[in-house]
């Protein structure tokens, strides 16, 4: 036992940056942003190459891993975004009354991410957390608001002027309250908004959704 403790005491005093680093915050928050990268791969593969029948079994193994990694990283507020984001498409994909337990989960994970910082990937929180009150059914069914949904929405969007998913969720929210012209400036700045190199399934899956809601607004402004 006393060679084994000698050893360890060598070990540090030979590497001690070595050792500092190993409990580093620095590096807790690469592993956080690992788990991040890997539920969004996960999430677009699902979202834009999986056929729609599978994805509800998919989305709600990948909720399972989004929330391993919100107990492994509590303190990341992109983790329980993402786990927000994943738990409210598995509610998509399941749909019916069954998949309001998923949404009331979703929207506490953004809730968590806004408690700890909302300004993290450009509003994200917000702009997820606001589509959802547009889309779930309001009282007593749900907790649906498009007051709150408002709201939401364009604090996203005071994060994320130029991000593709706040302006893209503001103009579908402005779509379904019939303004149309308003959607279509959103929608156009959702195109223009550059693209995520790190995420180009997504990036390509946005922009076609992006594609077929201005063609509906078109349609309706004709």
């Amino acid at each position: 036992m006393k060679s084994q403790i000698t050893t360890l005491k060598k070990i540090a005093a030979a590497a001690p940056v070595a050792f500092a680093m190993l409990f580093s915050p620095l590096l807790w928050a690469d592993a956080a942003g690992d788990a991040v990268t890997a539920l969004q791969k996960s999430w677009a593969q699902i979202k834009y190459r999986s056929p729609e029948k599978q994805q509800a079994d998919q989305f709600a193994a990948l909720a399972e891993k989004a929330r391993a990694a919100t107990a492994q990283y509590p303190d990341s507020a992109p983790v329980w975004v993402w786990s927000g984001i994943v738990r409210a498409s598995y509610a998509g994909a399941k749909g019916g009354l069954g998949a309001l337990s998923a949404v009331k989960e979703a929207k506490t994970d953004l809730e968590h991410a806004i408690a700890i910082d909302g300004s993290v990937l450009g509003g994200a929180a917000y702009t997820s957390l606001g589509s959802l009150y547009y889309q779930v059914p309001g009282w007593p069914i749900g907790f649906g608001d498009d007051k709150k949904a408002a709201e939401y929405l364009r604090k996203g969007l005071e994060y994320g002027a130029d991000d593709v998913d706040a302006n893209y969720f503001y103009a579908d929210y402005l779509f379904q309250q019939k303004d149309y012209a308003q959607a279509l400036t959103y929608l156009q700045r959702a195109e223009a908004a550059p693209a995520d190199p790190q995420r180009p399934l997504a990036s390509e899956g946005r922009l076609g959704e992006i594609k077929r809601l201005e063609m509906k607004v078109q349609e309706k402004m004709r």
